[in-house]
């Protein structure tokens, strides 16, 4: 028996029994992989694995078992506050398997699904345990990476993109694939507050260049140069310029007196 309890109405109880839990019940043990992570001492443990597991099931692709759009979606907004907080590069990655619709119009869908499960573990075997990567939709995966230098993030793209290249996938007993997949990329801007829209927006045109350039290649965008160049600085810093002509800075005037000090 479970007992519930609301701001405005006393306690009341509800019969477990009477509560329509055999689908979701089925669904969590499935993916649970057996049936002993529900087997608990009480219904109130009981009820919370069950919301546990339905919970962590929203969140992920259940072809792949890598996190779904909306829980990728979550993630990138933590992910553009903590840019804006602590100034830290991420880099947000867009992956799309090359001409994968040949895959499925020559060898069927069942071989579609497997060539994405070979995929998604390839990638998942490529990055960070800090990294979070998604099935973004189809045969496009993405993959947000915290704590990524500017410098780092070709070599880092060009590693995932050559790992699914180098890995053989088998269909059948007598069929092996091999894919590639194109890549593009966009880092979070440190000093401009961005949303998730734009910054996947970004991401999605770099990787339509990679697309359009021969696929099976990565394109990431150029961060924008935010340095001062010396002239600039001499224009900040430097003498200031009066109807007269140029000039050092006149002293401040102390107002009580009305005089330099």
């Amino acid at each position: 028996m479970l007992h519930f309890v609301t701001e405005t109405a006393p306690p009341h109880s509800v019969l477990l029994r009477d509560l329509r839990l055999s689908t979701a019940h089925a669904l969590v043990a499935q993916s649970l992989g057996s049936e002993a992570a529900l087997q608990t001492d009480t219904p109130q443990h009981y009820l919370q694995a069950l919301i546990d597991g339905l919970c962590e099931l929203s969140l992920k692709d259940p072809l792949t078992g890598l996190a779904n759009r909306r829980h990728f979606r979550t993630v990138l907004e933590r992910e553009i506050d903590r840019v804006a907080r602590s100034g830290e590069a991420a880099l947000l990655l867009m992956l799309d398997i090359d001409n994968f619709k040949r895959v499925n119009d020559t060898y069927g869908h069942l071989a579609g699904d497997i060539v994405l499960q070979s995929v998604a573990r390839t990638l998942d075997a490529s990055v960070r345990p800090m990294d979070t990567l998604a099935r973004y939709g189809g045969e496009e995966f993405a993959v947000v990476l915290p704590a990524c230098q500017a410098g780092f993030g070709l070599v880092v793209a060009e590693r995932i993109r050559r790992a699914v290249e180098a890995t053989p996938i088998r269909i059948s007993p007598t069929v092996e694939l091999r894919v590639t997949i194109s890549i593009g990329g966009a880092f979070a801007l440190q000093w401009i507050r961005s949303t998730t829209l734009l910054w996947t927006e970004r991401a999605d045109n770099q990787l339509y260049q990679a697309k359009m350039a021969g696929r099976n290649r990565v394109s990431i965008e150029e961060q924008p140069d935010s340095t001062v160049t010396a002239e600039e600085k001499s224009l900040l810093f430097g003498p200031l310029y009066t109807p007269s002509g140029w000039g050092d800075l006149p002293p401040p005037l102390d107002s009580s007196h009305g005089s330099a000090y």
